[in-house]
């Protein structure tokens, strides 16, 4: 009898062969023998099925001072988190997931929040500490927990740090990355952008654009504040872990800025504090690569998880196609390459087209991947409104749209005149209120 991995493979192909009606392959080489891991694994994640919010864009509150602005805000996830688990394992109303994660929540200019100006707080638009303090509550009430997205590679331009370093104080200079201006290196970055950035007559290092100074991670007081933010969600706060955003350009090495040795020596050390004195929180990464360079990342110790891409992509190419041998290799590979199931699986997210929208709408397309998905190894993500097909497609504002809860005004999103974004087309069927009603 196989072991449960080389099951779990096996079941994806039947899958696929049941769609194309045909046996299934043998599983391949590397699923056999000692290469093979065991199913499930000693953390309290890997029983988890986790839920990504973005804030904004899945419910605004009905009471309250945030009530009906167009915007989403805590309060309103609050109101809607018995549709996500009602806390009791007899009913079948709610999607029954078990953990959540928050995409950034911290005050910040932009829209999506992930240029932060403070660490230690919590946007405005979206409620106050105790708003999240009541939110985590209701969540652990219910069996939930939940990991907040941990922006380290950069701080917001606008962050009370850089601005006191670009005023020249000496202590906050050597937190960020200048240059002197007549001294710019020629240097691109990995998908030859502009890293070597300008405001005014001074130049610094921004690998994502001028709006997101990188942090100096070689001077040890950066760290300790990494440290410090770290140990406040957790210990104050009460989070139950964290998703590190861009973590493979953390530090960079002259005109290597992805993957350096110094990054995972860091995230090493990162991982070691957070879970020192008893802790035992999640830490999931983004490492936008290839599996082998992704799960050294595991391997290695400097992270609990990290997300699969190439297993994504193969799970959308078998339900489009129908076809297995993607999806097959892809499964081996992430079998062999992680200790047992430590890392997360997911099929779309807030940077990729939605499902639907790739899937073209098709139904029987989309209960493949989401069979796929959920009956495969790794612990699950799923990104919210994938549940009832929602569509989008880039720019990035047109795959974060705000939730359709109904067919009425706005969806059910809002009762203001106009929502933060308008909702995507179609939402009159495309709504859970539609589709909950719909057996």
């Amino acid at each position: 009898m196989p072991d449960a991995s080389r099951t779990l493979v096996l079941c994806a192909a039947l899958l696929l062969a049941a769609c194309q009606g045909a046996p299934p392959a043998a599983a391949p080489a590397a699923q056999t023998g000692a290469a093979v891991r065991a199913i499930g694994g000693p953390h309290w994640w890997n029983d988890r099925v986790f839920y990504e919010v973005f804030v904004r864009s899945f419910a605004d509150s009905t009471t309250g001072p945030l009530a009906n602005d167009g915007v989403g805000d805590l309060p309103g996830l609050i109101e809607r988190l018995d549709y996500l688990n009602d806390g009791d394992p007899a009913t079948t109303t709610d999607l029954g997931i078990t953990g959540i994660w928050l995409m950034p929540i911290n005050p910040s200019p932009s829209y999506h929040g992930y240029d932060v100006t403070d660490y230690y707080g919590i946007q405005p638009q979206y409620g106050t500490r105790a708003d999240f303090e009541r939110l985590l509550a209701e969540c652990h009430k219910r069996g939930i927990q939940v990991i907040v997205d941990l922006v380290l590679n950069h701080t917001s331009s606008e962050h009370p740090y850089f601005k006191r370093a670009l005023a020249g104080d000496p202590k906050y200079r050597d937190w960020y990355l200048f240059v002197d201006p007549d001294k710019v290196p020629d240097t691109l970055g990995p998908w030859n952008e502009i890293v070597w950035q300008k405001i005014g007559d001074q130049r610094f290092f921004g690998m994502f654009w001028s709006g997101m100074p990188d942090l100096n991670y070689r001077n040890p007081e950066v760290t300790a504040e990494a440290y410090r933010i770290a140990d406040f969600w957790l210990d104050e706060m009460h989070v139950d872990g964290f998703r590190l955003d861009a973590i493979r350009h953390l530090i960079e090495d002259g005109e290597v800025m992805i993957d350096t040795p110094d990054t995972l020596a860091w995230l090493k050390g990162f991982e070691a504090h957070v879970h020192s004195g008893g802790r035992n929180p999640l830490v999931v990464g983004e490492v936008w690569t290839h599996t082998e360079t992704v799960s050294d990342y595991v391997q290695q110790g400097t992270l609990d998880a990290a997300f699969e891409f190439d297993l994504a992509g193969a799970i959308l190419d078998a339900a489009d196609s129908g076809t297995r041998d993607k999806l097959q290799y892809a499964l081996g590979n992430v079998v062999a390459s992680y200790p047992a199931n430590q890392f997360a699986s997911f099929v779309t997210n807030h940077d990729e087209d939605r499902i639907a929208s790739v899937l073209r709408q098709d139904p029987a397309k989309l209960k493949l991947a989401a069979a796929l998905l959920l009956t495969g190894p790794g612990v699950p993500f799923l990104y919210y409104g994938e549940e009832i097909g929602q569509i989008g497609a880039k720019p990035d504002e047109m795959i974060r749209n705000p939730m359709p809860w109904t067919d009425g005004t706005n969806g059910g999103f809002t009762a203001a005149a106009r929502p933060w974004e308008r909702l995507q087309k179609g939402f009159e069927t495309r709504n859970v209120a539609a589709q909950s009603a719909d057996p």
